[in-house]
């Protein structure tokens, strides 16, 4: 794996990011697992493979969609159920019709993106969540139901919500209740804002003029840290090799192997199931025809994920590789964009050094 550690390096020398971990499994075994450079700029704190990384959006797919995967598997509600028949509040909404399928998919008709911390930001913090519901309730369908993906934020914030309201618990407790604990992952984790700062090596993300400080430790995602730092489309931190745990768990159920019996192999499947003429799946990317972050040689039977602050993961189902990169990107800018071009190129080399 020489060709993959020379280009970690390089990445470092070329400051495409300060600081990052890189992970590489077959079939659960891990081949490859470095970390390079600095989580810190300022305090030149290293990276090591137990730093923990403010995952973005792989809160997404390891976490929002996993929770509605667990309230399917125990039949509280159907990926086909609209969103009238679990949210009252949505009944007299253009959302009413809203499939659980859809929020998955991005094919919702809701928009991608809205700054509502600018608006929350006037709340008393404990009024904050439930303004974002009405934010979210009042929000505008911008596409037919179900017509066209548009990678949507707002939708994996509803998603949260209906977990919230089935389980009847939070979603960082739901999460690590039913799934995180079970499986013995402790350093994947949401950190909201009412409990005491987690002990751990954090990888600072930016140097946010919104908040004015350096992040660490705290969500970088503005809509996430308005509310207290939990939400469905971002809040989630975690390490390399708890990340690894998790996917290799959901690979194995993928395969029908009975030695992880948290998730059902039909359920596994049917979630990484492909969306026709798409790249998604529900709650998970599979890879692109054209420009794919995963490179040119994963197979067409691939998941995963980005996240903006520089983290992401890929999953060969077929070959049963496993490839996570996480990296502090945005420290201390998020203008530094140089990572797009480096990750088909460093998933390229993992392949080929295979």
């Amino acid at each position: 794996m020489q060709p993959v550690d020379n280009l970690m390096r390089q990445a470092i020398a070329e400051k495409i990011f300060p600081g990052g971990v890189l992970l590489v499994s077959v079939n659960g075994s891990i081949i490859f697992f470095k970390a390079y450079g600095y989580a810190n700029l300022y305090s030149r704190v290293p990276v090591t493979q137990d730093t923990i990384f403010d995952l973005a959006s792989l809160t997404k797919p390891l976490a929002t969609a996993l929770g509605v995967m667990m309230l399917v598997q125990r039949e509280k509600i159907e990926l086909d159920n609209t969103l009238d028949m679990i949210l009252p509040e949505s009944k007299y909404t253009d959302k009413a019709q809203v499939k659980v399928k859809h929020l998955l998919y991005h094919n919702s008709g809701l928009p991608d993106y809205r700054p509502y911390y600018k608006t929350l930001s006037r709340f008393p913090q404990k009024a904050r969540r439930k303004a974002l519901r009405e934010c979210l309730l009042k929000e505008t369908l911008v596409n037919p139901i179900g017509q066209k993906v548009v990678y949507s934020d707002l939708g994996f914030m509803i998603l949260a919500w209906v977990i919230e309201h089935v389980s009847g618990q939070r979603l960082d407790h739901f999460i690590a209740q039913e799934i995180y604990r079970p499986l013995g992952l402790h350093h994947l984790l949401f950190i909201s804002s009412d409990t005491p700062l987690y002990e751990g090596l954090f990888a600072a993300t930016e140097n946010c003029r919104w908040r004015n400080m350096i992040l660490e430790g705290r969500v970088h995602d503005e809509n996430a840290y308005a509310v207290g730092g939990v939400e469905g489309h971002a809040g989630l931190f975690g390490n390399a090799e708890n990340i690894h745990d998790l996917l290799y768990a959901l690979l194995s159920s993928y395969l029908g192997d009975t030695s992880y019996p948290l998730f059902q192999t039909a359920l596994v499947r049917l979630f990484f199931k492909r969306l026709p003429h798409s790249d998604k799946a529900l709650g998970f990317d599979t890879p692109s025809l054209r420009g794919s972050s995963c490179g040119s040689y994963f197979s067409k039977k691939s998941v995963g994920h980005l996240g903006f602050t520089g983290t992401s993961f890929w999953m060969d189902l077929d070959r049963k590789i496993n490839v996570i990169l996480l990296t502090n990107r945005i420290h201390p800018t998020r203008e530094n964009n140089a990572i797009k071009a480096f990750r088909p190129e460093l998933h390229d080399a993992v392949i080929k050094s295979i």
